[in-house]
């Protein structure tokens, strides 16, 4: 995969992603750790037919003998599914939206403190001010909210993402070959056996279960496994300021499929979004940019 194809795939993983707000609100009766527990359930089952076609069956063997940096990995994609649907049955989906903006923030934290990885100028520049709309966007719902249970689990998927983007890429930095689609299986079976003692006895309807089988397939095993390609070709940073797309995708579908039509501070806050994204990304597509300091 080429730079340029990793950038248009990540714009296609997030609007993937963002299909998950609005699906939740039009679910009749399955609640919190149910949701989690379908969605991860079918991400795995969708990931057992999507591997062995990709990699061929040798994949589940392979897995059991994979290093200890899949394995990590493999947690932190369990945290990332579980905190976000949790999340959003507590909170409403713009804030858990813009918590997990924080990510470019982690990510780069991370890569320059544990594993000394050079980040750009103009990618802190970016980061900034994609910071600062996500910040005005939401700033006065994140006022409003009095006790934010959702808000602060949501600050688990950004923190386990940050971690994995940047573990994955300093392997691949030491020139470790490591195969990473076989960790978002294992996130999804450890998501799935984690929530089932609390989604027990299982309630959703016919119809709940058939769009969490939806949210399985093509909001998560696909996109999931398109952004473990791109991690092979993008820094951690430039990953995680491209999923802030997540964010206006979301909004957007909201606004379309759930009637919540953003607000004057949304657009221009989404504009700032969009400004540091094409920022970060017109630099590091510059012939003469050899130069990323």
């Amino acid at each position: 995969m080429t730079r340029a194809g990793a950038v248009w795939t990540m714009v296609a993983v997030t609007a993937m992603w963002s299909i998950a707000g609005v699906v939740t609100r039009h679910l009749d009766s399955a609640q919190s750790f149910e949701v989690t527990f379908w969605r991860s359930l079918f991400t795995m089952l969708s990931l057992l037919v999507i591997l062995p076609i990709y990699q061929g069956r040798g994949v589940f063997s392979r897995l059991f003998h994979a290093p200890r940096v899949v394995w990590l990995s493999g947690v932190c994609w369990s945290v990332m599914f579980t905190a976000f649907m949790v999340a959003l049955t507590l909170a409403r989906v713009a804030e858990v939206l813009i918590v997990m903006a924080v990510g470019p923030l982690l990510s780069a934290l991370i890569a320059r403190v544990f594993f000394k990885q050079h980040i750009a100028r103009v990618t802190w520049l970016a980061i900034g001010v994609a910071g600062l709309g996500m910040a005005w966007m939401f700033a006065q719902p994140l006022q409003a909210e009095t006790f934010p249970w959702g808000v602060v689990i949501a600050l688990c998927v950004p923190t386990a993402a940050a971690v994995n983007w940047s573990v994955v890429r300093h392997g691949q930095t030491r020139g470790e070959s490591v195969d990473m689609l076989p960790a978002v299986l294992i996130g999804a079976l450890l998501s799935a056996l984690a929530t089932l003692p609390f989604a027990w006895p299982l309630q959703a309807s016919t119809h709940d279960v058939v769009w969490l089988a939806v949210l399985g397939l093509v909001q998560l095993a696909i996109p999931c496994s398109l952004l473990v390609l791109c991690a092979r070709v993008l820094p951690a940073a430039e990953i995680s300021l491209l999923a802030l797309l997540e964010v206006l995708f979301g909004t957007l579908f909201a606004w379309l499929g759930a009637g919540e039509e953003p607000s004057s501070r949304v657009l221009m806050g989404g504009a700032l979004v969009l400004l540091a994204l094409l920022l970060n990304v017109w630099w590091a597509e510059r012939p003469n940019s050899g130069d990323k300091s």
